[in-house]
């Protein structure tokens, strides 16, 4: 039987391994889910409501077990792990608590002799392969509001965060779930192409990677079944002269170290505007030097390592790639004395005198560094922001709603910030652009991707 093993990065040691399922036992999954789903689409909304939100409490009596797990699992230092069981609970609360309303019949103006409406109905199964950077914030996105909408769920989780996917199944246990309508199961690639392409699943949400996401669209080819991706990003950040210096500092540099640069929608390209171009970049070394690299079982560490050794030495890469082309990078790593080639543990970098021909401000890093641009002025910020393959998030740091509305509206972005960043709001869409992805997760609008509408036309007798 083949095993899947956790491979812990603060250590190397192998945290924990779990046997993949049989293939047998995933058409056993796909079935029992599928026929959990034709009852559970029944149940009133109130009901999947009291169920999700136990399920929400279940998990959250696990914090003192989760956060270390988590450490070990992925890296994040534990001062930080509470954190993310924090964004679980708003998302997931939110998410049930909008569904009433979001899942409501749609009721178009009266017409005489008729009675007309577009109903909300459940997909079926939804499979939902979480990634290992944030696997209780992302897998929620889609696996409560999948519940509340009335469909079955499979959980796959990457193979890092394997452990993330037992406490989802044990908290829904706990709040008393039908048999069958949540499964967490482990599953090679090939399994999660066939189970896609089976006909018993109708709609998968992914996060991941770009060649991840096209091998989801592969498996989903000619089989009708609905996709949402969000896949690699490289995000922006706009300084203007008008911004608040010190606040778009002391956020753009957590943005981009925090959970070791490993986020979604971190800050991986920065630009400021030449008037407070110097200054920023004073500001930021200065933070960045404070970091303590260390163990992420240790309060005092504000720095994890990388979830991969291999990682690390992809980012170390870019940033000399960079240098040799002419760049300076601003932080000496001898500050970290974990810093090493080879190592997972990894000094946070500030590069600057880049450009677009570099690796760092081209391809996703997904770690501890940051490239730094001056530009003359709105139009030049803009135009360096779009010009990437991914769109995430952008972030601009103004004084001036209007500016950064203005501005907002020339970014290809699934989601424009002024003066914040490295954040989701569940009651706005999330959603990205070119190879980011497509699809949406959470706000209603994220019902609308996991339910499909139903209209009747009723003429009135007589």
């Amino acid at each position: 039987m083949t095993k899947v093993q956790i491979i812990s990065p603060v250590d190397g040691s192998v945290y924990a391994e779990r046997p993949i399922v049989s293939d047998s036992g995933l058409a056993r999954a796909l079935a029992d889910a599928n026929a959990a789903q034709s009852a559970w689409r029944t149940v009133p909304i109130a009901e999947r409501a009291r169920l999700c939100a136990a399920a929400v409490d279940a998990m959250l009596a696990m914090k003192a077990d989760i956060v270390p797990e988590l450490a070990w699992q992925m890296g994040r230092p534990v001062r930080y792990g509470a954190g993310e069981l924090g964004g679980f609970e708003e998302r997931a609360r939110h998410m049930i608590a909008i569904a009433e309303a979001a899942l409501a019949p749609i009721i178009p103006a009266p017409k005489d002799g008729f009675t007309r409406a577009i109903k909300r109905e459940p997909l079926g199964t939804v499979l939902v392969i979480a990634p290992w950077n944030y696997p209780y914030l992302t897998a929620v996105n889609s696996v409560i509001p999948a519940l509340m909408a009335g469909n079955a769920v499979i959980l796959k989780c990457a193979a890092q965060t394997l452990l993330t996917g037992e406490r989802f199944a044990a908290a829904f246990a706990a709040a008393g779930l039908p048999e069958g309508l949540f499964q967490n199961l482990v599953m090679s690639h090939d399994q999660a192409a066939r189970a896609i392409a089976s006909g018993l699943v109708n709609q998968v949400n992914f996060t991941g990677s770009v060649g991840g996401g096209q091998a989801i669209e592969t498996a989903a080819a000619r089989h009708f079944v609905g996709v949402g991706l969000e896949l690699g990003g490289k995000d922006p950040a706009y300084v203007r002269s008008d911004a608040d210096l010190a606040h778009a500092v002391e956020n753009l540099v957590d943005g981009a170290f925090f959970n070791s640069g490993q986020s979604c929608c971190g800050i991986e390209r920065i630009y400021v505007h030449e008037s407070l171009y110097e200054g920023f970049v004073e500001g930021a070394v200065a933070l960045t030097r404070n970091y303590v690299l260390g163990s992420p079982l240790q309060e005092a560490t504000t720095l994890g390592p990388m979830v991969k050794a291999a990682s690390a030495d992809f980012v170390r890469g870019q940033i000399e790639e960079a240098v040799r082309k002419g760049a300076r990078a601003l932080v000496d790593p001898s500050l970290f004395p974990l810093e090493e080639a080879g190592s997972a543990y990894m000094a946070p970098q500030i590069v600057v005198g880049v450009d677009h021909s570099m690796s760092l401000m081209r391809d996703e890093s997904f770690g501890p560094v940051v490239g730094i641009m001056k530009v003359k002025d709105d139009d030049e910020a803009v135009a360096l922001m779009n010009d990437s393959s991914f769109g995430l998030t952008a972030a601009i740091w103004t004084k001036d709603l209007e500016a950064a509305e203005a501005l907002g509206d020339k970014l290809e972005t699934g989601t424009v910030f002024m003066n914040r960043c490295d954040y989701l709001d569940p009651a706005l869409a999330w959603t990205g652009v070119k190879d980011t992805g497509r699809g949406a997760t959470l706000s209603r609008v994220g019902y609308e991707t996991l339910t499909r509408p139903k209209s009747f036309h009723l003429r009135h007798a007589g």
